[in-house]
């Protein structure tokens, strides 16, 4: 199955989405406005950053830049959630949640909601790809992840 934001089941947003007050992930959210997933690299030793910082934890350049990646990669690790956790989300339960290791971005790993039915079998492994949501309470779009394809239990066994 190819993702497509059609398809994709939308979740309302909650009182997180947005810039900090410091304005450190700005550009993660102006990324998202322009279409792109963006994560921060350094610019002097290579390494990928998130969540966003100031400076480099491996060699303490200031000011990593932000760079475009391609939203694609595999579950790392998951969690189907039956408890109302944030307050806007207790009508959408139950919901998955997946930690998403991007391999263009050197294995770095983002958080974020499946969008796609609350009783989807998933499993670590798993391809996805983000799709990036507009939800019409708030002026921010979201990352959401989806399957890109769909594989039989042998399959996956194969994978891990």
């Amino acid at each position: 199955m190819t993702p497509s934001a059609d398809l994709a089941r939308e979740f309302p947003a909650t009182s997180l989405v947005g810039p900090s007050a410091d304005g450190l992930d700005l550009p993660y959210w102006e990324g998202l406005r322009a279409g792109e997933l963006r994560l921060q690299r350094c610019g002097e030793c290579d390494l990928w950053i998130w969540g966003p910082r100031w400076m480099c934890g491996r060699c303490q350049t200031f000011d990593p830049e932000w760079v475009a990646v391609e939203p694609v990669g595999r579950v790392f690790s998951w969690s189907r959630t039956w408890h109302p956790f944030i307050p806007e989300l207790a009508g959408e339960l139950p919901y998955v949640t997946v930690l998403v290791e991007l391999p263009h971005a050197g294995g770095r790993r983002v958080l974020g909601l499946l969008a796609e039915s609350s009783d989807t079998d998933i499993a670590i492994g798993d391809a996805v790809a983000g799709i990036i949501q507009q939800p019409s309470e708030t002026p921010w779009p979201l990352l959401r992840w989806q399957r890109v394809s769909t594989s039989t239990q042998t399959e996956r066994g194969a994978q891990r």
